[in-house]
């Protein structure tokens, strides 16, 4: 199962989604693809994808996560032992998205979500304080991310395969040129990518 965790006010109708969804289904595969709307609780988002997962034909699941996505990503990858490409991943979403409370629009087929300050708690009970087994992640960061650093994105996730886009922006509109790598990192054999540590 391929699962993609949209952003912050984003939605499935984010042009990588698509741009995923589209390539998928040019191979016959759109079986494997899985992109909810995600709830505004954090707690709420990361249940509504460990359900998804839960009904996946194996337990061999690879979660794309974009922005937000990706910190929720990291922190699935690291309970359940999933592989994870992170596309421009949050790093401390609870303090970027302080900013934020209140009724916020989305950048999508209009309508708006309100941010809590509980959000923020839950976002802050996510935090993963380091990676472990690096093999089982696959960074994408743009240096012209105009809403995370990337120079943070890069200390966050040491020893990962990492693809440093040189300028691009946030939502990665040349997304297209690397989304072939994507694939070939979600069509690892089972574990493959999280090959167990020595005992």
């Amino acid at each position: 199962m391929i699962l993609y965790l949209h952003g912050f006010r984003s939605s499935p109708q984010s042009f990588k989604a698509r741009a995923m969804r589209a390539r998928l289904a040019e191979l016959g595969r759109l079986s494997e693809w899985q992109c909810p709307v995600l709830p505004v609780s954090p707690r709420d988002a990361i249940a509504l994808a460990e359900a998804i997962a839960s009904t996946a034909a194996s337990d061999d699941v690879t979660v794309v996560g974009s922005s937000l996505g990706g910190y929720y990503a990291t922190y699935l990858a690291e309970k359940h032992g999933w592989r994870a490409v992170l596309l421009n991943p949050a790093v401390v979403p609870q303090s970027d998205l302080s900013a934020y409370l209140g009724e916020q629009p989305l950048w999508h087929g209009g309508g708006s979500i309100t941010v809590l300050p509980r959000h923020l708690d839950e976002l802050r009970a996510l935090t993963v304080d380091a990676i472990t087994r690096p093999e089982r992640y696959f960074l994408i960061a743009a240096t012209g991310d105009e809403v995370i650093d990337y120079r943070t994105m890069l200390a966050r996730y040491p020893g990962v395969r990492t693809t440093l886009i040189q300028g691009s922006d946030h939502a990665i509109s040349d997304f297209a040129n690397y989304l072939g790598d994507v694939l070939a990192f979600c069509d690892q054999s089972p574990r493959a990518a999280v090959a167990p540590a020595a005992a």
